[in-house]
Parts: structure tokens; sequence; C-alpha cells
């Protein structure tokens, strides 16, 4: 074994790279704001370290930084920023860095991807979501859904919220890698992730999968009906963790997943549900105030309770009025649709029907999109199916494009 005080130096050598520029943009970056919670986690330490640079305690930084490299020796990341602080203490740092144009290609590339890792590190320390706001997409998380997740591609960075009796909450973020080839994802094999809203389905654990995988994955509904309405194929998106032997991938190195460090991807494992946990994957988060979610909701809530009533009091003309002249619902068109309807209002003989656990979610792209998942409980009855809808924008109307039972 090296001895330690050579451990981050050899670590350089043999990689033929240096993180020099990453140095420099922490010493450069802005303060953190005040009251930032940075939990012991290997990220929050390495982050530590770019702090103590931005303060100008080197040799403070040095010592974290070695700790860090011990701790994780598979933190790829730290252990170069740790040979870094070795060399730029020795003096030796620039005899040794290697410009990025007189690397081999495969080092190069290398050598960009743990640059940009660094820089979306360090982001994530200075340029922190709104306090109080929300991702957009966010409109309306029954009680019974404890957690949401929201990924922001161009930061590489997941962010859990839980929901408690207060509303969503955020409470965790994380460090992503994504699709090798960026994202929006449109064909099997195309190595991009996917945009949009999913939904885990199922958990799988880390018995049930090769190493490659980490502690196990969770699985996601790509593609989802919006997908399929626009001919995107492709299946098997996961979140999942790494091998054994590392501690992260970076920035864009997946073939379309998201992944996760192995102690962040346990944490969701332990924690959120398959089926009710909803995952937002944006090009960009667009954060709003909790007054604008309140309106979209106001607004949300108001379109399905009209499209409630007409079904309760078999309103079968004002019914049909909210549904797509494309509507399908994967194995009937709109005119065999009309009759299925037809069948479950006769069945409920006039009943009032409930809409329990009701669930809102939006997504813009080319066109609006309302993603609405309840379950549908007749008076007198104590359940019902779970159904799911997506709506979109037709002439400026909303209109129902697929309606389907889930549970």
């Amino acid at each position: 074994m090296l001895p330690r005080s050579s451990l981050g130096a050899a670590l350089v050598v043999l990689c033929g790279v240096s993180l020099t520029p990453t140095l420099h943009a922490a010493a450069n970056a802005p303060k953190p704001r005040p009251g930032v919670a940075l939990h012991a986690s290997p990220e929050a330490r390495l982050l530590e370290v770019y702090r103590l640079l931005r303060a100008g305690d080197s040799r403070q930084a040095l010592v974290k930084a070695e700790s860090l490299a011990l701790d994780v020796p598979n933190f790829q990341l730290a252990q170069l920023v740790y040979g870094d602080l070795l060399l730029k203490r020795r003096g030796k740092l620039d005899a040794l860095a290697v410009p990025p144009s007189e690397l081999p290609a495969s080092a190069a590339a290398q050598w960009s991807q743990l640059r940009q890792e660094a820089n979306l590190r360090l982001a994530a320390l200075t340029e922190r979501p709104p306090e109080n706001a929300l991702p957009r997409q966010f409109i309306d998380i029954p009680p019974s859904t404890r957690h949401a997740i929201a990924v922001d591609a161009s930061r590489s960075r997941m962010y859990l919220f839980v929901n408690d009796a207060h509303g969503l909450k955020l409470v965790s973020d994380h460090y992503v890698s994504l699709g090798k080839l960026g994202v929006d994802k449109k064909e099997q094999g195309d190595q991009r992730t996917p945009l949009g809203v999913y939904f885990i389905t199922s958990r799988l654990g880390g018995a049930q999968l090769k190493d490659f995988y980490g502690p196990g994955a969770l699985a996601l509904n790509y593609p989802n009906e919006y997908d399929r309405r626009r001919g995107k194929t492709g299946s098997g998106i996961w979140l999942h963790g790494v091998p054994p032997q590392n501690f992260a991938r970076t920035p864009q190195s997946t073939d379309g997943c998201v992944v996760l460090a192995n102690e962040d991807i346990s944490q969701l494992l332990r924690d959120v549900s398959p089926r009710r946990t909803p995952v937002v994957i944006a090009t960009r988060l667009d954060w709003v105030a909790r007054g604008q979610v309140d309106k979209e909701r106001g607004m949300a809530r108001a379109l399905v309770e009209q499209w409630r009533q007409a079904r309760s009091r078999g309103e079968v003309n004002k019914l049909m009025g909210f549904y797509s002249p494309q509507f399908s619902s994967g194995t009937a068109d709109l005119t065999e649709w009309a009759k299925v309807l037809d069948q479950e209002m006769n069945a409920a003989r006039g009943r009032e029907s409930e809409l329990k656990e009701l669930s809102i979610l939006s997504w813009r792209d080319t066109s609006e999109v309302l993603i609405v998942t309840f379950g549908e409980v007749l008076k007198g009855q104590r359940t019902g199916p779970m159904k799911r809808q997506y709506w979109g924008k037709e002439g400026g109307q909303w209109k129902i494009f697929f309606e389907g039972v889930i549970g």
C-alpha cells in the first residue's frame, strides 16, 4: 500500500491528468448560501474541501481531502483533488499537469468528464433551489404518496422530497449520472435518458441483479403513454447504483438510466414506494413559488371535477366532449371507448363516484400534458379501480388522449 503522503500524487501521475481547473473554480466560487445543510456524505466532505479552498484555508483543505481519500478510496474525483492539493503544496502541480490536448483520446475524455463532475458537484453547493419553491410539475400530490423525485439533467442532480401534512419538502439532493449521449430518449439503444413524468413501478433488490447495478434498482414506467403517442421506444430505464469497486460514474456515462452512488440508491430503496412515487426528469427544472403551484392545482382540480360530474350524472355527450378524437386506451379507440363508458355508467346506476388519492402532475415540452391518477370509488363502496389519464391541449382545450386502469 502506498504511504499516505504519496497516495494522491501517485494517482495523478498514473492517470496523467490533473484537476487544476477545478481547484481554481473552487477557489473563485461564490460563498455558499448561509444555512445550507451538508450531511457527512462523501460528496458533502468533498464540498467542504472546496469551501475551505474558497476561504483560503488550503492546509485544512488538504487535511480534509486526505481523510476523504483514505476513507473512500474508490471516489476517483476525491482522489484526484487530493493529489492536486499535494502537488500544489509542493509546488509541482504545473510540472506534472498535462494539457488535455496532449492526452490520448480516452484520457482526454476522462479528464473532461471528471472536470465536469467536479464543477457540477461544486454548483450543488453554491446554486441551491429557491427557498420554498417546487418543481412546476408537482401540481397535486396526495397524502398517500410519501415521496416525490425530480432530476435536473443540466445539473446532474436528483432532488428527493418528502410529503407530509404541510406538503412537499425538499429533504436531500444527490449527484447522478445520465446517458452517454445526453437526454431526450427516442428509441431503443440510443444511450439517452428519457425526459418526462414517470412512476416507479417496482423495486429490484441487489440479489436479483448483477453487481453492475449496485445494491438495487427502481424501475420506471418508460415509455409512458405520452411517449408511446409520439412513437418513442425502448425499455429498462432504472434508477440504480454502481459496482462495489466504484463510488460514482461521470456525468454522461450510462446507457440511459439514472445512476446514483450506492449509499444514495440505498436510501431510495429503503424509503420510496413503487407505484406511487413520481419521478420527473427534465432538461432543467423550473422551480416555482408554492402560490403558483396552488393556482395551477385549483385549475386542474376544477377540470377533473367537471369530468367526474359528467360521468357520475350519466351526461354522455358532455362526458365525451372531454375525450380527444385521437383517444386510445391501448386496446380501444374513441368509438369503442364510448361503449365502455356507457357500460360503466349503466353499471353505476346513477351513483356518485368519488375520486380518492388524486394525483396531478404536469409536463411541458412541445405541448402541455396533465397526468392524472385516482382511485374511483362509487358511493356505498369502499374500494374501486385505480385509474390514470393523460390530458393534452388540443386547440386550447384540455382533452383526454389516454385512460386506463393501473391497479
